[in-house]
């Protein structure tokens, strides 16, 4: 009788952890396929997954503090992909920290999830009183260009957000198996991406930001936050409006270069 040994699969994993003050960069250490570049002269952090994107086991971490005073903007190099699965999730945690009258974006490009893929992504923050903070994850299902239909695959988005430590913001989007496609769901769209805007500025964006979404999604505004959520066929036809959504809850700041090369 012979027994098999266990196929231990190689897994990828990163860690990222970035401060910035008024003047610049405090702190950066990298780990792993994790790495991030900055600009000279700019507020701009560019993360990157030198593994090439994401299979079921890889773990990515990154915690990235805004500090008093700070402008920062936070993106990702190109869209993440996540490949089949063959049991666990890719797992990716981000934690977030801005301080006073401090300023936040969480810009990464699109995730695209593959068909049998599994992803478990979680987003915290912690903004203080007057900071603003903005986040937007977009996700595609599928690769359009290659004909693909996601049938199978497991997906998880956790938001946590806190302003001084209160929570404010509370969302969990999840399904397994074939993609919800009902009207009070995706519908026929593959291409979807959720908004949220801490800001004293929220509320006064929010007629602009319905005017440009219109029958794409949907938006709402109160005590200090914007919470809008887009769906589209694709993930051209969703930068056509989620481009023009975020330079206005960006204040008219142009989008980071990453998102046009």
């Amino acid at each position: 009788m012979t027994t098999q040994a266990a196929v231990v699969h190689q897994r990828s994993q990163g860690h990222v952890r970035l401060e910035v003050g008024k003047s610049g960069l405090v702190r950066l250490r990298e780990q792993g396929a994790a790495k991030l570049r900055m600009p000279t002269g700019g507020h701009e952090a560019i993360l990157i997954n030198t593994g090439g994107g994401l299979a079921g086991g890889d773990e990515f971490h990154f915690d990235i503090e805004a500090g008093e005073g700070s402008n920062l903007v936070t993106t990702t190099q190109a869209a993440e992909r996540v490949y089949r699965s063959l049991g666990p999730p890719a797992k990716i945690a981000t934690k977030l920290q801005v301080g006073a009258a401090a300023s936040l974006c969480w810009l990464p490009q699109e995730t695209i999830l593959f068909d049998g893929s599994s992803l478990s992504r979680s987003l915290e923050a912690d903004v203080a009183e007057d900071a603003s903070f903005l986040a937007v994850e977009p996700l595609i299902l599928g690769r359009a260009a290659m004909g693909e239909t996601v049938r199978n695959a497991t997906f998880h988005d956790r938001w946590r957000i806190r302003r001084a430590g209160r929570l404010i913001h509370a969302d969990d989007l999840a399904f397994t198996g074939k993609p919800p496609a009902t009207p009070a769901t995706l519908g026929d769209a593959a291409a979807l991406a959720s908004i949220l805007l801490v800001s004293p500025e929220a509320e006064a964006t929010l007629d602009r930001v319905r005017g440009l979404i219109g029958n794409a999604g949907g938006a709402s505004a109160w005590n200090g936050k914007l919470i809008a959520r887009l769906l589209a066929k694709d993930g051209f036809a969703l930068r056509k409006v989620l481009c023009p959504v975020l330079c206005v809850v960006m204040g008219g700041a142009p989008l980071p270069k990453a998102w046009s090369s």
